[in-house]
Parts: structure tokens; sequence; C-alpha cells
């Protein structure tokens, strides 16, 4: 299902993209608005999904992820 595939890029993002995570941690609302224009169209349940998800469950499972895998910023 094509939604499933949108799902699962905004997850990865979410663990391995540093920008993105941080983005999402700031205003999680406008980091998900911004998915449309690329390429990630995501359903309301989708969005309402995502949004209600602890923002801390994405720090932790970052932190298991290997760093070869993540995107580290590049402003600090």
């Amino acid at each position: 299902m094509v939604t499933e595939r949108f799902i699962e890029l905004v997850i990865g993002r979410l663990v391995t993209d540093e920008d993105f995570r941080r983005a999402f941690r700031e205003d999680p609302r406008a980091a998900l608005d911004g998915l449309p224009q690329r390429g990630v169209p995501l359903t309301e349940s989708e969005r309402v999904a995502l949004l209600s998800t602890d923002l801390a469950l994405w720090e932790r499972v970052a932190e298991q992820v290997d760093p070869r895998l993540q995107r580290a910023s590049l402003t600090a």
C-alpha cells in the first residue's frame, strides 16, 4: 500500500535524519506540512497518529541506530 510506504519514509527520517527530527520536535505540524511538497503525502489519520506519538520515542530510537546509518546535522 502506498500510504504504508509514506509512513515508513517518515519514521525512517525521524530516526535517521537529525535535522528532520529537530524540526519535528520544534514544530511537528510544520514538519509534516512540508512533506507533500517532497512527494510524501499523508492522510489526516496518519498525521494525527504521528502527532500523537511521544516525541521522545524518536530520540530514543535514534540513539539506538548505528551512527553510520544516521544523517548528521550540518548545523549545530
